[in-house]
């Protein structure tokens, strides 16, 4: 993972449905993705949704945490990289809270980190309405997490 944050990130309209989809349908656990595509100068273009289980070791807390096996990382990293894709970050769903990133989300990931959450109430929205789709850019302590625009396109 590169140590500076995108400038924005970029992502079909598809994508975004097929990404909102996989992570509302895990509620009420919290879903979880692993985000392939390209770094294109200072923006990064989201190209393919990798689906992971949720495999938090205390399963009645996975409505609150998530954990993506580190062997479906390897997986989806190989066939990316077969695809002139590398792995660009995570995504995960929180089912009963804003899509703010958390203190465990910030402590348990890898950082810097790129991360997009799906927020609680998003399930009822169209996927015209991406203002709960949030993404994240999750620097090195004491940083701050800093909010990503989007661009979508075609």
């Amino acid at each position: 993972m590169s140590c500076q944050p995108p400038v924005q990130l970029r992502a079909g309209h598809r994508l975004l449905t097929v990404l909102r989809q996989i992570l509302a349908c895990a509620g009420p656990e919290e879903g979880c993705a692993l985000l392939l595509g390209q770094r294109l100068g200072d923006g990064w273009r989201l190209d393919w949704v990798w689906p992971c289980c949720n495999v938090w070791p205390v399963p009645n807390e996975r409505c609150r945490h998530f954990a993506i096996d580190p062997r479906e990382q390897l997986l989806a990293q190989k066939w990316g990289r077969q695809r002139g894709l590398e792995l660009l970050g995570s995504a995960h769903s929180h089912p009963t809270s804003e899509a703010v990133p958390s203190a465990s989300d910030c402590r348990l990931s890898a950082l810097p980190a790129l991360m997009v959450i799906l927020g609680a109430g998003s399930q009822h929205q169209t996927p015209e309405q991406d203002q709960e789709l949030v993404a994240w850019w999750l620097p090195e302590p004491p940083a701050q997490p800093q909010r990503l625009p989007w661009r979508m396109e075609s």
